[in-house]
């Protein structure tokens, strides 16, 4: 866990809203039923019963219109708080970043198990092209019923019905995948194996991965849906390797919103960044001209489970708890202030409070883009609860992002109520621009 004072979640997206960047799926001639066919050039559902029912077409039938925001350069209209909004999917950078941040989350790590590049990059096409549609509200494919009988659906279903619900789908690369498909000389130096720190209990069979799936929504079954799909498309080329269900964000990306509360019961998030502050996105998020030039308008994300001790916690005192973080519990007020927003004081602190041991003034300036989630995953063999912090943290290096405030906290006296099981790293590519862009396409196209 870091610094619940200066972390930064943001709302920058650029784009056009659904509809104007041809998201739902409305170019091609009308069907008999009234919907429109694709003119997408992936074969369809029954072209591909040959080929054993594998493939999946990513073309017409949408599911209901969409709300969607409009994503303008650098900030973004926080409009898609209304219930059921879309996002819309095209934008200079990827949607799910900067994004308001949504109730809920579906995080999937893939291990790639196909050794044929072009195999791979067409993936990462059919990929984009269910996500277009996924996030406009509209079903994969030619949808979850209606088609040949002989033939598993297009798409699940279980998302028929249901509301955009702001959902968005970020895409990232694992160090691991550059050492498949000749990309080897194309891994960015940012993208760092990371060091043990210190308290690690890492599940090597929760930790890394060559991709990542960031699906979040405010209906849990549409983040759920949306990964269920991507990895039935990958199907024999992919392999999930691990995931995890998140709820109740730990991080308020707009100031007018209330600050949400961790599983601790304290305020997370609080002097984040908003989306309309640009200038400190370009200068802790998004990739420049530092290159390489495939990942200029990307991030580096940090993915980390941090499981709380939620029974131990639960029992130590008020004062105590207030002493560990460097805020009251109530107002969220940092010590010695009254107001939550107020600017720390950090002298005021203990030397090793939460607060204190993050704060960019104690490491530098290094600030993160946080979007972390509650979990509760049952209980354990002692009875005690699953349950914490599941950690995301964009940033444009790091290097001098994530890790110099994780090496800082190593004296944090929240350690004792917290442990790291997992953790990977990925480079987040930049936003797909319009219909013919994809996924990677900079990193893997000879043209780009």
């Amino acid at each position: 866990m870091t610094d619940t004072t200066n972390t930064t979640d943001q709302t920058d997206e650029s784009g056009r809203p659904d509809g104007a960047d041809g998201a739902d799926g409305a170019d091609g001639a009308d069907k008999p039923d009234g919907t429109q066919r694709s003119n997408s050039r992936i074969p369809s559902r029954r072209s591909l019963i040959g080929w054993g029912g594998a493939g999946l077409a990513l073309g017409a039938a949408a599911a209901g219109g969409a709300v969607a925001m409009a994503r303008t350069g650098d900030d973004a209209e926080p409009t898609a708080a209304e219930t059921g909004a879309a996002i819309a999917f095209h934008g200079a950078h990827q949607a799910g970043i900067a994004t308001p941040v949504q109730d809920r989350l579906h995080f999937a790590a893939f291990d790639v198990k196909t050794e044929d590049r072009a195999e791979f990059v067409q993936l990462l096409k059919d990929w984009t092209a269910a996500a277009r549609r996924m996030t406009a509200g509209h079903t994969v494919g030619e949808g979850a019923y209606g088609g040949l009988a002989e033939a598993p659906p297009d798409d699940t279903g279980e998302a028929l019905g249901l509301k955009p619900s702001r959902l968005t789908l970020t895409i990232g690369f694992g160090p691991s995948l550059f050492g498949k498909f000749g990309l080897e000389g194309e891994r960015p130096e940012a993208l760092v194996d990371l060091p043990k720190f210190a308290g690690d209990n890492l599940d090597k069979n929760r930790s890394g991965g060559d991709l990542c799936v960031q699906a979040c929504a405010d209906d849990p079954q549409v983040a759920v849906h949306a990964v269920r799909n991507l990895a039935r498309i990958g199907f024999g080329k992919i392999v999930v390797r691990w995931s995890q269900l998140g709820f109740g964000k730990t991080s308020s990306t707009t100031p007018e919103e209330q600050t949400p509360r961790n599983l601790m019961g304290f305020k997370d998030g609080t002097r984040n960044i908003a989306g309309t502050e640009t200038d400190r996105l370009g200068k802790f998020v998004w990739v420049d001209s530092e290159g390489p030039s495939w990942m200029t308008g990307g991030s580096y994300l940090v993915a980390r489970r941090i499981r709380m001790n939620i029974e131990t916690w639960d029992r130590t005192s008020l004062q105590e708890q207030e002493d560990i973080f460097g805020r009251d519990k109530g107002e969220g007020a940092p010590v010695g202030k009254a107001k939550e927003r107020d600017e720390p004081f950090l002298k005021a602190m203990k030397p090793d409070a939460h607060v204190r041991l993050a704060h960019p003034d104690s490491n530098n300036g290094a600030t993160l883009l946080r979007r972390g989630y509650s979990f509760t995953d049952g209980t354990d063999a002692l009875g005690r609860l699953d349950a914490g912090l599941f950690f995301l943290a964009y940033q444009r290096d790091v290097r001098k992002g994530f890790i110099p405030v994780q090496r800082s906290l190593a004296i944090d006296p929240l350690n004792e109520y917290i442990q790291h099981v997992s953790s990977a790293i990925f480079a987040i590519p930049p936003g797909v621009r319009d219909k013919g862009d994809w996924w990677g396409r900079a990193l893997f196209s000879e043209e780009a």
